[in-house]
């Protein structure tokens, strides 16, 4: 059996920037010391909704160690250190290990793409070379691969392979997922709108955008579930759905920056290729907001 690195609801954080697009570091610390005060249970820092895919590698690594620093063990920090490349994949990571990362999330290679068998090889590499436990994170969507429940087995066996964060999107094969790994994977939601699916199948939480507007809603989701609660989780997640809905009205971070913004905090543009929201979207969204009592 594989202790989970967290259970409950882990933000994937965004990156606060300024206006010319640097880290903006003091509104970062602000936001994650509200975070940490509203329930959340795990920070991943520069994954997806971080805008890893556009952080320079001196950025990538500085956002981490910053982040490590400043959270101070209050609550695990999860350091996404993925990339198309596996030699990348592993400078990233295990610099990840020397600037004391609890864990480290790892996409599956993406536009090159590559077999089943490939994916084995890819986090064999990593996993051997490194020393922190490590979440796959199945993103077919944006990667163009699926880890298939199989390969996720055959992972499952490397000791330091601690789970998944499945954002697939199919709930059965989170189940046969597993069905074939049992305690040796812990998963964990990639979609906010199937925490409770997710939990019915095994997991033992959420990586979520939606906590980045509602911390401690998500994360009394899941707790409310793994505490036996499954109809109050099944209310609240019920509750919460067109909220979850709305930070993917455009690609991920766009609307959940702007809603961080909406909140309160200083959440800065997205760097190109992602661009803001157009007006009628603005307009959802606040309005959206709005419903849920979130505009600052």
């Amino acid at each position: 059996m594989k202790k989970p690195i967290f259970e409950g609801a882990a933000v994937a954080i965004i990156t606060p920037m300024k206006d010319n697009g640097d880290v903006n570091y003091d509104e970062f610390a602000r936001f994650i010391d509200w975070q940490i005060e509203n329930g959340t249970d795990a920070i991943v820092i520069v994954g997806t909704t971080g805008e890893s895919s556009t952080l320079e590698i001196d950025e990538h690594n500085e956002c981490i160690k910053w982040c490590i620093d400043y959270v101070n063990h209050r609550v695990p920090v999860i350091a996404g250190t993925g990339s198309n490349s596996t030699k990348t994949a592993i400078e990233l990571s295990r610099e990840a290990c020397d600037n004391g990362a609890d864990a480290l999330l790892l996409v599956t290679p993406y536009y090159n793409k590559t077999s089943q068998r490939g994916l084995i090889a890819h986090y064999t590499a990593i996993h051997d070379a490194t020393n922190l436990p490590i979440i796959l994170y199945n993103v077919p969507s944006r990667t163009g691969v699926n880890i298939k429940p199989e390969t996720a087995y055959e992972l499952s066996k490397l000791p330091r392979i601690n789970g998944i964060k499945e954002a697939s999107g199919d709930i059965d094969q989170v189940a046969k997922i597993h069905e074939l790994c049992g305690d040796e994977l812990n998963i964990w939601s990639g979609n906010d709108d199937q925490i409770y699916d997710l939990l019915e199948r095994g997991g033992k939480g959420v990586i979520s955008v939606l906590s980045n507007v509602a911390p401690q809603e998500t994360h009394d989701i899941v707790r409310k579930y793994l505490d036996g609660d499954k109809a109050g989780s099944k209310e609240l997640m019920d509750k919460y759905l067109k909220l979850a809905k709305a930070m993917f009205i455009d690609v991920n971070p766009i609307p959940v920056k702007e809603a961080v913004e909406l909140v309160g905090f200083k959440a800065g543009p997205c760097r190109l290729p992602l661009i803001e929201l157009d007006e009628n979207n603005k307009k959802y969204l606040r309005d959206t907001m709005e419903e849920y009592g979130l505009v600052k």
